[in-house]
């Protein structure tokens, strides 16, 4: 299929969700300038409503509900990010949220879920939700895809809107992490939009090579993740993000896990920020690139969220002797 978001569709839904979301901080970091070579900005992102990017996409979805759908409810499958923001959106829509959710979700986003408002149930694993999912859909509920909906796509590409406007000039290569693969496409569709000549990175953490393997393959491809960046961990791409990926992309770089958690960690101590292994990658795959860049370009690096719990943290200091 051919991809089906535009400049304009980002547009019409940074309008749609103007007031209801944070336009959070881009800055220049001083210190990653100096380790990559070139002047280096940073989109906080973390610092969002229920912590990442995900209420852009689930604000511009749901606001498009008619009364009749809201009455019945929505569904989602998530283990992370979009499962909080379904239900904090939801919440203040006045409607319901069901979650489904693998076994394996960490605690923390079972609570940050429920206290947003979201009923959770428990599934063997993401492909086993998603098939309950579906049941749910025939029985009228609105499924609310974490990723393949171009409501969604169009309103995570707001963040793209936002980054070129207030990074203070033009942007050589940008890096976003990629799970399933619809934040990249609509960030990759604003910045693209406004400047065809920026080149966008898309990360993934080995463990979580869903796009990759899609794209080799020339088809989604089903996988069970194994990265800690388990917000990265999406089972599936879908032929809509991977056209997207061909279309926005120059590349993807996969890192380990481990360089994800040494530059979260190095985020904490010298930016003072707090993200997750799923922003802190794009740090590791920028530093992977450093060598290409040249004299006087600017880089862009989306730091997409920052739900981890601290006791995850010293446990992969310790497992990666970081």
């Amino acid at each position: 299929m051919d991809f089906d978001v535009t400049l304009a569709n980002v547009q019409a839904a940074a309008t749609r969700i103007a007031g209801k979301v944070r336009r959070t901080p881009t800055y220049h970091s001083a210190g990653l300038s100096a380790r990559l070579g070139v002047e280096t900005w940073i989109k906080l992102e973390g610092l969002q409503l229920a912590g990442s990017f995900k209420v852009r996409g689930c604000y511009n979805r749901l606001t498009g509900l008619s009364e009749a759908e809201l009455r019945r409810g929505v569904v989602t499958v998530s283990g992370g990010n979009h499962a909080i923001a379904v239900s904090l959106v939801a919440r203040a829509m006045g409607t319901r949220a069901l979650v489904l959710m693998p076994q394996a979700t960490p605690a923390l986003n079972i609570r940050l879920t429920q206290e947003a408002g979201g009923e959770v149930a428990l599934c063997a694993d993401s492909l086993a939700a998603f098939a309950r999912a579906e049941e749910y859909e025939r029985q009228g509920m609105v499924h609310v895809h974490s990723y393949d909906d171009p409501a969604i796509i169009a309103g995570h590409g707001t963040l793209g809107l936002e980054l070129a406007g207030d990074a203070g000039g033009r942007l050589d290569h940008v890096f976003v992490a990629i799970g399933g693969g619809g934040f990249a496409a609509g960030v990759g569709t604003a910045l693209k939009g406004l400047d065809p000549a920026v080149r966008l990175h898309g990360v993934e953490t080995e463990g979580a090579t869903t796009m990759t393997q899609a794209l080799e393959a020339g088809r989604p491809v089903p996988i069970r993740p194994s990265s800690i960046a388990r917000t990265l961990g999406a089972p599936f791409a879908t032929e809509r993000t991977m056209a997207a990926a061909r279309q926005l992309l120059s590349e993807i770089v996969v890192v380990p896990d481990a360089e994800a958690v040494r530059e979260l960690v190095w985020l904490l101590q010298n930016e003072r920020v707090l993200v997750e292994p799923a922003a802190a990658c794009v740090v590791a795959a920028a530093l992977a690139r450093k060598d290409s860049f040249q004299p006087g370009e600017r880089i862009g690096l989306v730091l997409c969220g920052s739900n981890v719990a601290l006791e995850e943290v010293a446990r992969w200091r310790g497992e990666f002797a970081v």
